[in-house]
């Protein structure tokens, strides 16, 4: 059974950072690509970054050069340091496992900006 759990969400202050973790189990973690999407309220669910399985990174043009996407391919994890968040970050976001044909979503963890 495939699994990915996101977690680290939360309530921060504009300026702010957090760092999001998603553990993955039930796939080969290394030859997937990774990435992380978020949808605010009203909204459609947008690409916030994504890594594939050799390290190459592609970031949404809202959220380059405050967010960076990693992964530890030993701890079957991707993490997504957030900083400078804006409230116009705030939203639910979700990480995503990308193989060939198949394709997984977590669950989603909340975060919010705001003073």
């Amino acid at each position: 059974q495939v699994q990915l759990v996101e977690s680290g969400g939360g309530l921060v202050q504009p300026g702010g950072s957090l760092r999001l973790s998603c553990a993955a189990s039930g796939i080969t973690f290394r030859f997937y690509a990774m990435g992380w999407y978020r949808q605010a309220p009203g909204k459609q669910r947008e690409l916030v970054a994504t890594i594939t399985s050799s390290g190459s990174t592609n970031y949404g043009n809202s959220v380059k050069g405050r967010f960076t996407i990693s992964r530890d391919n030993a701890k079957n994890t991707v993490y997504l340091q957030m900083n400078s968040l804006k409230p116009e970050d705030t939203a639910d976001y979700y990480c995503h496992a990308h193989y060939d044909s198949l394709t997984y979503w977590g669950q989603g963890t909340q975060v919010t900006v705001s003073s």
